[in-house]
């Protein structure tokens, strides 16, 4: 298995840009067969998911053609086959395709999915959602089958806010009869994204962005050209690196609001940030202030962007708190950041974390985020020694190009 390798000490520094939004693709790419003719993706990530999808939607039957950041399907041709083993359990977005499969052919058999394996994350909202479209819902050996006669639009009220749920239900529903309501729906800006392309493909969707989406459902889609928004976890993983090394780096190709809660804790603890229109300069200070963090669901802090804020905790001059209330258990990172010296204590939900120096070690990324978190830990030693982080297959799951970006602003990055 592959290894990375980092040096630290090194201040980043120069341009980075950012690529497509993972969490966007991996809705978009099953998005796609609920088209009958071809849908091109633009601004596409090179991610490990992206490729699993790729394999996923040709056993579908669909083309898939790769040009550099550009992904062409042609799902004319897309059959319902039933998946419940192989790339399916390899992806964690592979639950989307329960809502595009039951949308486009009224059934799926879809394998319970994989991913990063940091807390059990259960489908309960999404299959609520299918069986108040009409569907059957059945776990039959591992795998979910899914089944309608015919889906017919309905309110549907989410228990819990769910990126996941929402846009699943939001999937189906597309291609339903009548209207459906989804209230206290999730509003991230990839659940923008996934609407913006089925409304292009001939979706009838408003209201996305706050508690209630309006779905009515049409008999077709048809294809379309869509480019994919910036990675806004990438960015705010390339903002903290920034912060972490004292560095001096411009983070191109963002959307600035998408990254306002990550850019104020910024502040509040005394990094230096100045906003463009589509890039933000991320300028270090010698010393950072503590300040307490809450991960919340959307607009608040991104737990996907937690990990790696808890390496640049280390860094200030006190105690900080780190409270995570989407996912519990999201900290396994913790015990590796204690092997690098790191002063971290777990109540609950909440991590309380020392500033104080850290160190080189060999430690092991678990999950996609505890990667980013080690990589920008290890940026940080300036007390000489080589970091090696093992797991690099999580990280390939969500960093496009992490050692070439970093390398390009000046670490001392490499693979074996």
């Amino acid at each position: 298995m592959e290894k990375l390798l980092i040096a630290g000490g090194k201040p980043l520094s120069g341009t980075v840009t950012i690529s497509g939004a993972k969490n966007s693709a991996v809705a978009l790419i099953p998005a796609a067969i609920l088209a009958e003719s071809t849908v091109i993706l633009d601004n596409l990530p090179d991610l490990s998911d992206v490729a699993i999808y790729t394999e996923l939607l040709e056993e579908l039957n669909a083309t898939v053609e790769r040009k550099d950041d550009q992904m062409i399907i042609d799902p004319s041709a897309l059959r319902s086959v039933h998946m419940p083993n192989g790339n399916v359990k390899k992806l964690r977005a592979s639950y989307y395709l329960m809502g595009a499969l039951l949308g486009r052919f009224g059934e799926a058999v879809i394998g319970l999915p994989g991913g990063c394996n940091f807390e059990p994350r259960p489908i309960d909202q999404h299959i609520k959602g299918f069986e108040a479209l009409g569907a059957r819902v059945s776990n039959e050996a591992g795998a979910i089958h899914i089944r309608a006669t015919e889906l017919r639009g309905a309110k549907i009220y989410l228990d819990v806010v769910s990126v996941g749920a929402t846009i699943n239900i939001m999937l189906a529903a597309s291609r339903a009869k009548g209207v459906t309501i989804i209230e206290n729906a999730a509003k991230e800006p990839e659940i923008i994204d996934v609407a913006t392309l089925l409304n292009s493909m001939g979706a009838k969707i408003i209201g996305v962005g706050t508690e209630t989406i309006r779905i009515e459902g049409v008999n077709e889609m048809h294809g379309c050209r869509h480019s994919i928004i910036p990675d806004r976890i990438q960015a705010g993983t390339y903002m903290i690196a920034a912060a972490a090394t004292r560095g001096d780096v411009l983070v191109d190709n963002v959307i600035p609001k998408h990254l306002e809660a990550i850019s104020a804790k910024l502040l509040e603890m005394g990094v230096h940030i100045e906003e463009q229109d589509e890039a933000i300069r991320v300028i270090g200070r010698p010393e950072y202030e503590p300040v307490d963090v809450r991960a919340l669901v959307y607009p608040g802090f991104a737990t996907d962007i937690q990990s790696p804020m808890c390496s640049l905790l280390t860094q200030s001059r006190g105690t900080s708190i780190l409270t995570d209330y989407v996912y519990s258990s999201r900290f396994k990172y913790v015990p590796e950041l204690t092997r690098m010296g790191a002063n971290i204590k777990l109540e609950g939900r909440s991590a309380i974390v020392e500033g104080g120096p850290l160190y080189a070690a060999d430690v092991r990324a678990t999950d996609l985020r505890a990667g980013a978190a080690l990589v920008v830990a290890a940026l940080t030693v300036t007390s000489g020694g080589i970091t090696e982080i093992s797991g690099v297959e999580y990280i390939d799951r969500g960093y496009d190009r992490l050692v070439e970006n970093l390398s390009r602003m000046g670490a001392e990055i490499w693979r074996k």
